[in-house]
């Protein structure tokens, strides 16, 4: 990867984390590394914070680049791409992370041969804990899958997955930190609750969210193994778990995962229009 010239087009909070993550696993050299972005302040800040070339110009970062990532809406990544394609050629890896974006429709847009990977990341990757999942376009071989899961593990974990799945991974994981900070916000409401302070009750819901996943990660056991590791006879973790199955917490994550999943569904239709 370190002698790979890798250029992210429209450095938002994911693409920039990207860049972050990179330089962070020594797998890339800042001289290898290029950003673009239209506004002139944004450009100075990552000039001065990551110490690499950024550029106004689309075409110079289509240019230069190896592998080149594409950080962009998806409202306008058909535009874009259809501005930088007369410059990129087979050899150049695409890989986007716009949401709902088929890989046949950039490939329709590109030339014939050029190889695109499409990706989900989530928001975790702006602190290294990112979870990503991608799938491969028509011309991507198994080097192209290697050099794309190289960068998404910069930021967190990474994963494969064939194209169909990618609206269930929005579902779940490119959703997922919404669900979490929606169920810390009701775990900290319910500490104030039963009596400790807000700044209290927030950092404990925190850390044992974290703690509780971290141990679910590096144990590699099923979550309702690790769930019947608290629930002792007649204790107080059962009689919780009681009152989230008899209320559904459940059924109402299931619900919530497969209505984002609908949407991506249909946004991504919108997109690929």
């Amino acid at each position: 990867m370190e002698t790979k010239k890798i250029a992210v087009i429209g450095t938002g909070n994911m693409g920039a984390a990207l860049l972050r993550g990179m330089l962070k696993a020594h797998w890339a050299k800042p001289e290898n590394l290029l950003a673009t972005h239209p506004r002139e302040s944004r450009r100075a800040e990552l000039a001065q914070e990551l110490g690499i070339r950024v550029s106004g110009s689309n075409l110079e970062g289509a240019q230069f680049a190896d592998i080149l990532v594409l950080g962009i809406k998806p409202q306008i990544l058909k535009k874009v791409l259809t501005e930088i394609a007369p410059v990129i050629t087979p050899r150049t890896l695409v890989v986007s992370i716009a949401a709902g974006v088929s890989t046949k429709s950039m490939e329709d847009v590109l030339r014939p041969g050029v190889p695109v990977i499409r990706s989900m990341p989530n928001l975790g990757v702006t602190v290294g804990l990112g979870a990503t999942a991608f799938c491969r376009g028509q011309g991507a071989r198994e080097e192209h899958a290697a050099s794309a899961k190289a960068i998404f593990e910069a930021v967190g974990m990474a994963i494969e997955v064939d194209e169909y799945q990618m609206d269930a991974v929005t579902g779940l994981s490119g959703t997922g930190p919404m669900y979490i900070f929606q169920i810390l916000e009701g775990l900290a409401d319910a500490g104030v609750k039963v009596g400790l302070s807000r700044h209290v009750a927030t950092q404990l819901a925190m850390h044992t969210v974290l703690g509780s996943a971290k141990m679910a990660v590096e144990t590699g056991k099923h979550p309702a193994m690790l769930k019947d590791m608290v629930t002792s006879p007649g204790g107080t973790a059962i009689t919780a778990l009681h009152s989230m199955e008899r209320n559904g917490l459940r059924a109402l994550l299931i619900d919530a995962v497969e209505a984002a999943t609908k949407r991506s569904k249909e946004l991504g239709e919108l997109q690929n229009r």
